[in-house]
């Protein structure tokens, strides 16, 4: 039987060239650009579970677990 986990991307937008970009940072590896949103949604899935064909049971246990996400800003 196939479980669902719960995984989060970090997705930022390319101001030269206007991509978005993601990255599953727990999964290295884990990371593809695309011109939209929906689009880097599907192609995140892909790669991830690209990845995780070569993950054994217990790495993808061993996963973090989402926390949340905390924003800050620093004088520059």
């Amino acid at each position: 039987m196939m479980r669902q986990i719960q995984l989060t991307a970090h997705v930022e937008r390319d101001p030269e060239t206007g991509l978005y970009i993601g990255m599953v940072p727990s999964i290295p590896g884990a990371h593809t650009q695309a011109k939209s949103l929906d689009e880097l949604q599907a192609n995140l899935k892909e790669v991830v579970e690209l990845c995780m064909e070569e993950m054994t049971p217990e790495d993808i246990d061993g996963l973090p677990q989402f926390v949340g996400l905390q924003s800050f800003s620093i004088a520059v």
